[in-house]
């Protein structure tokens, strides 16, 4: 009977710890961060708002990155495709500096998009011909204005200069990024 009591008292506990898990790749990555700053503060070689910043660049482009890809798969538009091989082949490069920057700072990062970004692409991914076109477009205008203001706003909380220079090489990439959907966005509406 002691033993059917104790398995249970370690099912309830399996069960609970298993709905305290981060719920998705970024989430993961923040709370190792966290845990790393809690159990010794020197851990992480940056401060908490570089360390941020890099687990969200890094997670915005990844969802980029994969967008990108199915961009040029599904686009009929051929601007729309141009534009998703180049999102592909600028966010590939930006994310390994991510990594290096990361890495160098023993800060980790998301191995996927966030949970938020894989249903927003899905959604546009159920698309077809000219409204996949619009979609994708929308959404590359709307992420990239978001990756701006989080590039902008790190530029001014970010204590370590090596990120901060990131930030600043990057960000007329991510500019022009922006034109660049914006034009393309009113070619296909």
């Amino acid at each position: 009977m002691k033993q059917v009591i104790m398995l249970l008292w370690v099912a309830i506990f399996f069960l609970l710890s298993c709905n305290n898990e981060a719920k998705d790749s970024v989430e993961k990555a923040d709370s190792s961060n966290e845990a790393k700053m809690e159990a010794d503060p020197k851990t992480l070689e940056t401060d908490a708002a570089t360390s941020e910043f890099l687990v969200k660049a890094a997670d915005g482009g990844l969802a980029e990155v994969d967008a990108g890809k199915m961009g040029e798969a599904k686009a009929t538009h051929a601007a729309v495709k141009r534009f998703a091989a180049m999102m592909v082949h600028d966010h590939t490069g930006a994310n390994e500096k991510v990594k290096s920057l990361s890495a160098a700072r023993n800060v980790t990062l998301p191995s996927t998009p966030s949970e938020e970004h894989k249903q927003k692409a899905a959604s546009t991914g159920e698309k077809t011909g000219n409204d996949f076109d619009k979609a994708y477009m929308d959404m590359m205008v709307d992420d990239h204005q978001k990756t701006i203001d989080l590039f902008e706003k790190a530029s001014g909380d970010s204590k370590d200069e090596e990120v901060k220079t990131f930030i600043t090489t990057t960000l007329p990439t991510l500019k022009m990024h922006l034109d660049s959907a914006k034009a393309i966005r009113k070619m296909v509406k």
